[in-house]
């Protein structure tokens, strides 16, 4: 049988057609920076979004409409979990009307209840301030943590698009021969920063202190998600006259304002740290971050 031109070209478009649709991309909602370059890494041919930046506060976002927009298309989304995005994720995913992530069950990824958190409550009120119940959310900065979400990570991504598995079985496989390779690395620059004594911002970096042995004497906050009143930055001062305090720590997304006065005052360098990948230049992605991160602290003098 003879196939003529017409013939041809519809057999060409169908055969498009059906591997366009083979290889659609995976939609995936990142709610943090972190997440947003964790997914990708997993998930190269992935299409991912993320809501935030490492220059803004995760905990205090807007339900924009475009934010609804892309949550609409998620196949996947993956946040901190552990209530870190309480006062805006439940408001998306209502908006949004996407039943494919509106839990865990489904296309819904919670860093969090993969791994062990730190500093869990059993009870919770008002008078505490900004606490979360679940832990500390702020767990990427653990590299043994990370590289078990990431392995759960690639499971959800395999459950939810098993016509790609190998694909995220072999990225996990790179990723984690990379990322394992590095820990020692990481660790010999953390030996010097073991028993050094810092005033922070929040417990924004709460895994990597209780990683690398830093210990955080004070908190720039008189409670969770409270500024510094002057009453609450004398204290500080007094604490930091000692004269045992390494230096004052802030995230990138944070005000410098209470930092830099205590830093002045107690002749402390004030030492900004990037809270995920972009919030400094060379934080480019997850490795880099890390780099930048023991780098920063490590050239404190």
């Amino acid at each position: 049988m003879r196939i003529n031109s017409k013939m041809l070209l519809a057999v060409t478009s169908l055969s498009l057609l059906f591997t366009a649709t083979a290889k659609a991309e995976l939609n995936v909602f990142a709610c943090e920076a972190e997440y947003g370059a964790l997914a990708k890494t997993l998930a190269p041919s992935a299409d991912v979004y993320s809501a935030t930046t490492a220059m803004q506060d995760p905990h205090q976002v807007q339900a924009r409409p475009s934010l609804i927009a892309k949550m609409r298309q998620a196949d996947l989304v993956v946040c901190a979990g552990a209530d870190l995005e309480i006062g805006w994720l439940p408001m998306l995913q209502m908006k949004a009307s996407n039943p494919k992530v509106k839990s865990t069950d489904k296309g819904l990824f919670f860093a969090a209840e993969q791994i062990d958190t730190l500093d869990k409550l059993t009870s919770v009120d008002r008078s505490m301030g900004d606490v979360h119940a679940k832990g500390n959310p702020h767990l990427h900065l653990d590299p043994e943590r990370m590289l078990a979400v990431a392995k759960a990570l690639s499971a959800k991504l395999i459950e939810i698009d098993p016509q790609n598995s190998s694909e995220y079985q072999q990225s996990l496989t790179d990723f984690s021969q990379r990322w394992q390779a590095k820990i020692p690395q990481w660790q010999a620059q953390a030996k010097a920063l073991a028993g050094k004594k810092v005033i922070a911002y929040h417990s924004s970096f709460r895994y990597l202190f209780n990683w690398t042995g830093i210990e955080q004497v004070a908190d720039l906050e008189p409670k969770p998600g409270l500024a510094p009143t002057s009453s609450h930055l004398a204290s500080l001062l007094a604490r930091a006259e000692k004269g045992d305090v390494m230096a004052v720590i802030v995230a990138s997304y944070q005000d410098e304002r209470g930092a830099k006065w205590l830093g002045e005052r107690a002749n402390l360098p004030v030492v900004m740290l990037p809270m995920s990948v972009g919030g400094n230049e060379q934080s480019q992605d997850l490795f880099s971050l890390y780099d930048s991160l023991l780098a920063l602290l490590n050239g404190v003098k």
